[in-house]
């Protein structure tokens, strides 16, 4: 077998929006407030093998934007994918590159259709801070590992 055949292979096969969400539940009575909303952001990354060596890396972004009251002025969920090609790496590699790799390269997608579509609805866009992929990966594995820790009987 040659060498080049055993070389790590990363390539972006494409990029694209899987899933995109706008409620503005409370229209048109909520474009009368002068209140800031509170904004929540939550996000959630998944991967999954298309076929051998290629995977889909799903990144949901979900922002949600309340009045002190609880009442909701909009809601924006956008599932930004890629299909990546990853080879040649060895399995354990494998979750970290799609989780913080290519969650990496589709956070910027995922956060400009996050801004048009809240912008669309009439509001002020939001733009959503820098997100450290590899500190949200370690602290997920860390609560999977504590968590798989208490589910063990003590003897």
């Amino acid at each position: 077998m040659s060498e080049t055949a055993q070389q790590p292979v990363f390539s972006i096969e494409k990029l694209y929006v899987k899933d995109l969400s706008l409620e503005v539940p409370n229209a048109p009575q909520v474009y009368l407030e002068r209140e800031t909303p509170q904004i929540n952001v939550q996000l959630r990354t998944e991967g999954n093998a298309v076929d051998e060596g290629i995977y889909e890396v799903n990144l949901t972004v979900t922002v949600t934007a309340k009045l002190p009251e609880e009442k909701t002025v909009f809601l924006v969920e956008v599932a930004q994918a890629g299909i990546f090609q990853i080879r040649n790496v060895p399995q354990e590699d494998l979750e970290p590159i799609m989780m913080i790799g290519c969650a990496n390269i589709l956070f910027p997608y995922a956060r400009e259709a996050v801004s048009d579509a809240v912008s669309r609805a009439g509001f002020q866009p939001v733009v959503l801070a820098p997100v450290n992929f590899e500190a949200l990966f370690q602290q997920n594995r860390q609560q999977a590992e504590a968590q798989a820790g208490t589910d063990v009987p003590i003897q």
